[in-house]
């Protein structure tokens, strides 16, 4: 394990988290990359060794975590420097970590994959939008994609609790800073990356109705021939499929495109 800093944007150091099997290690660009944050609510996603992993080392293939704002891992002010009106932050620490471990030479371009849940799946939506060309996929799961559409429906019960993550849309100032990250809303023409959008039927946090509309409209707008696979799990929520085994298949499914990915 090793921790590097990433210059974002404006010039704050942001720490970033790599894990790799030694032996299956050179550091040349050579090694493919799963890069994986969250950024929201001031959760932190810790340094740890998951078993989840094993898949990805014993290939050489290195697990990365940038500990971006938006995210608590620096303190409270960590996390309200990516929330509200400062938002953008979020998507551009991690475009630094990724350039990071480029620059480094940890991985390379067409090597990296991006991977995001939840609030970590509106990361990812918004920064393939920002910079499809640094990743050779993105896999988006239960992703917050559609913001706007979501924030301005307050018959949806999470909907006026959410406006302490990120802005009432209904203040003109929050509706105009929104939208413009909102993955959504931006997907534009340009080429488009790989892309593995999963979702729950039974998702009363983020609708599935999200992912499959974003995937739709990538599929419409990317100019690239790379396939932009939506998959709704009809027995599953927020969390997933219940029960043990049903978790691991769907982790599985997961990595088993990841290295699939990679491998052409």
């Amino acid at each position: 394990m090793e921790r590097i800093w990433a210059t974002s944007h404006d010039g704050v150091k942001v720490p970033t988290t790599i894990i790799y099997r030694k032996d299956k290690f050179n550091k040349d660009g050579s090694n493919p990359a799963v890069i994986e944050g969250y950024g929201s609510y001031g959760a932190t996603l810790e340094e740890f060794y998951h078993s989840s992993f094993i898949s990805y080392l014993d290939r050489g293939i290195i697990y990365v975590r940038p500990h971006i704002r938006g995210g608590g891992y620096l303190s409270l002010d960590w996390y309200e420097d990516g929330k509200y009106l400062k938002k953008e932050n979020t998507f551009l620490d991690f475009i630094a970590s990724t350039e990071a471990i480029i620059k480094n030479k940890y991985s390379s371009k067409g090597k990296i994959i991006a991977r995001g849940g939840s609030a970590g799946g509106l990361l990812v939506g918004a920064v393939v939008n920002m910079r499809p060309d640094l990743y050779k996929a993105v896999v988006a799961e239960v992703p917050f994609v559609d913001v706007m559409n979501t924030m301005l429906d307050e018959t949806i019960p999470l909907t006026i609790e959410e406006y302490k993550e990120w802005g009432n849309p209904n203040e003109a100032e929050y509706f105009k800073y929104m939208e413009a990250y909102s993955p959504y809303d931006n997907v534009k023409k340009q080429p488009y990356p790989n892309m593995l959008i999963t979702t729950g039927f039974y998702d009363y946090n983020v609708p599935y109705w999200e992912g499959v509309k974003f995937g739709i409209k990538i599929r419409e707008y990317t100019t690239a021939k790379n396939p932009i696979y939506i998959q709704v799990n009809m027995g599953a929520g927020h969390q997933g499929a219940a029960g043990k085994y049903p978790a691991y298949y769907e982790e599985a499914v997961i990595q088993q495109y990841i290295i699939k990915v990679l491998e052409r």
